[in-house]
């Protein structure tokens, strides 16, 4: 059987892995008696660990959240993501978080086993980031939204649209959305009573929170189909609808969610759905694709496509 303090640290580890657990099943975890958990409970909850628990058939135990936070403890592979998510965090695009990844990096890297201390220093030796210089998003701010959506409670913020109006939107949360270069969050807009998308990095850090809120079905059955939706032809003013003569698998790594909305047809083609500022930039895009197309809008789009046929006739010639 496992030493009393050996015994707490699983016991802790248990708890962090799952939210709840009933007493029958922690008790066989740890291959003790009812009442030896009792006792082990109420020495996590001495050292200040509040453990909250129910009674009867169905009762169980849980771990609170206290004032400080209780020591991780954290598996082979999860420490070797943390590890990793730590160092690209110090050199993201989420602004203020930078000296706290360092430092936490730093802690988790003095405890590490040899074995695991290899492994991090492999993937840190042989990954090597771009200088990112687009807008940097708020710690605090991304914080505080992820919260609100969390806890179902509106925000008011003032927004800078893109040509630089700043309005005060009042909105129902209900997720954040990572493209890898930006974050968007998904909210329900309570003035025009519709769905919209905004950049984090446009939302000030004057938010307030408002009252709570009932948390609605994601628009189209999707958040990040949405928000693929809005970024990559909903927000442009010409748009286009492209049946490509491959299967999605085929050409997904050149129209990544930000660039077009791939929906599969059947086994040899998909449907594309694109954007642009304009028809040329349509047309180049689509010939970048490097697959057979049948456009079926917008009106234009064929007659760019066939300047660009000759073009790059001439050019071959």
């Amino acid at each position: 059987m496992l030493q009393t303090s050996a015994r707490l640290l699983r016991l802790l580890s248990l708890f962090q892995a799952q939210r709840y657990w009933s007493g029958a099943e922690l008790a066989g975890k740890l291959e003790v008696t009812a009442r030896t958990l009792r006792r082990d409970v109420d020495r996590l909850r001495s050292l200040g660990y509040p453990v909250h628990s129910t009674s009867g058939t169905a009762g169980g135990y849980q771990l609170g959240s206290g004032a400080t936070l209780p020591p991780l403890l954290l598996d082979d592979d999860e420490a070797v993501a943390v590890a990793v998510g730590l160092r690209t965090a110090s050199t993201g695009a989420v602004a203020g978080i930078e000296e706290a990844s360092v430092r936490a990096l730093m802690k988790l890297e003095q405890v590490l086993p040899s074995r695991l201390g290899r492994r991090v220093a492999a993937l840190h030796a042989f990954i090597v980031p771009l200088a990112t210089r687009g807008p940097t998003v708020d710690a605090k701010v991304l914080s505080m939204i992820a919260g609100a959506c969390r806890d179902h409670q509106g925000l008011r913020f003032p927004y800078c649209s893109r040509g630089g109006e700043t309005t005060t939107r009042s909105v129902e949360p209900h997720r954040l959305v990572h493209t890898g270069r930006r974050w968007y969050l998904v909210a329900w807009d309570l003035i025009r009573k519709d769905w919209r998308t905004f950049r984090v990095d446009r939302i000030t850090a004057r938010l307030s929170t408002g009252a709570r809120f009932a948390p609605r079905k994601p628009p189209g059955g999707d958040f990040a189909a949405y928000v693929s939706r809005a970024v990559s032809y909903s927000a442009y003013p010409y748009q286009a609808r492209v049946t490509l003569q491959a299967p999605v698998d085929d050409v997904a790594d050149r129209v990544p969610p930000t660039a077009g909305l791939l929906e599969p047809i059947d086994k040899s083609s998909c449907m594309l759905h694109t954007g642009a500022p304009s028809l040329e930039v349509l047309a180049l895009h689509l010939a970048w694709v490097g697959v057979d197309f049948k456009v079926h809008e917008p009106p234009g789009l064929a007659e760019h496509l066939r300047r660009l046929a000759e073009r790059l006739g001439r050019a071959a010639a």
